[in-house]
């Protein structure tokens, strides 16, 4: 389950975001967004608008980004709809974050595939790092979050960091994870196992003759 967002004080918020605005490259972007859609339509552009003023606010902030009131307004001004219906897409999606986050977002997945493959191992590693559930980190880092499905049952468990996804995890894996981003590195994204994306672990079983006929096929050519 989506642990409760800590929105801060809002008089904060709106002193510290109020006065925002497109960056002169957003803006570009955010004029190219709203011309896919056909007249009278723009408000459908609202979903890709909402993360992009998130990045924005990520980029200013050094964190993965979060959507303060004031920049929800903006995004719902300048579509021409109701502030409330912008607001209920960022409320409805887990991809918005409605609270300050990290620099890294880590969502665990607790949905029933990901529980049974191990997903308590994965918050273990989590946990054994200092991370705790709907929080972040002292130095900013990291904030922990437990979400429904993210879509790769078959590599369960798994968690999505910011925009990538770590696959087939364990509670050492996972803490290597954590390790490798504090030290400034990039793990290995995707399956952390032998592995290609969702295939069988170790490669292909019963197809292994159609793909060596197929290979030899094409070197005819």
């Amino acid at each position: 389950m989506a642990d409760a967002p800590q929105i801060p004080d809002e008089a904060e918020v709106r002193a510290r975001w109020g006065g925002f605005a497109w960056t002169p490259e957003n803006a570009e972007q955010a004029k190219k967004v709203i011309a896919r859609y056909p007249e009278g339509r723009q408000q459908s552009a609202v979903m890709p608008l909402l993360d992009l003023a998130q990045r924005q606010v990520g980029a200013e902030t050094n964190t993965q980004g979060w959507l303060p009131i004031p920049v929800i307004e903006y995004v719902a001004a300048q579509l021409e709809m109701p502030f409330m219906r912008a607001y209920e897409v960022a409320t409805f999606y887990t991809m918005y974050n409605l609270a300050p986050v990290g620099r890294f977002h880590v969502q665990v997945c607790g949905t029933t595939p990901c529980m049974l493959r191990g997903s308590d191992d994965v918050l273990a590693a989590c946990k054994a790092k200092g991370l705790h559930k709907g929080g972040t980190t002292a130095d900013g880092l990291f904030t922990l979050t437990e979400v429904e499905c993210l879509g790769a049952c078959a590599n369960a468990p798994m968690v999505q960091i910011n925009d990538d996804n770590y696959e087939d995890l364990t509670f050492d894996s996972m803490t290597a994870i954590l390790d490798d981003l504090a030290a400034g590195k990039q793990p290995k994204i995707g399956p952390q196992i032998d592995r290609q994306t969702s295939a069988p672990e170790g490669g292909p079983t019963a197809t292994k003759a159609m793909v060596t006929e197929n290979h030899d096929y094409r070197g005819e050519w």
